[in-house]
């Protein structure tokens, strides 16, 4: 279990943004820690955020770790391995076939609904 708690704030050039807080006064600045098929990342920065208590997390992703596929990166506390929180990156092949596949299903039931709502009015008129 953790104190801290962490809130994705943006994903912008390569890099994976997010708050870091707590509600303990007393509270050390979180040491983070965040690993890709459990390698670690470098160049992870804990800066301060500009109120008691709230630190900016920053996150480069290094383009070796981007590929197709589904790439999750997990995001802990290093004092006592408690997860934070993580972000995922979809790229590649399978995203199109996703997205094909998903498109096809949404005209497949839009179809569906047409001829359904075709013959209620047809019924009720």
């Amino acid at each position: 279990m953790t104190d801290y708690s962490l809130t994705k704030t943006r994903f912008v050039e390569g890099v994976w943004e997010g708050i870091v807080t707590t509600e303990s006064a007393d509270a050390p600045p979180p040491q983070v820690a965040v690993s890709h098929l459990d390698r670690p990342l470098r160049g992870v920065v804990v800066a301060e955020g500009g109120g008691a208590n709230v630190w900016v997390l920053r996150v480069p992703v290094p383009p070796e770790t981007i590929g197709d596929g589904t790439h999750t990166f997990l995001i802990h506390d290093e004092r006592n391995g408690a997860a934070l929180g993580s972000f995922t990156i979809v790229a590649g092949e399978a995203v199109g076939d996703d997205i094909r596949a998903e498109m096809e299903l949404l005209r497949a039931e839009l179809d569906l609904l047409k001829r359904a709502f075709r013959r209620h009015c047809l019924e009720t008129s």
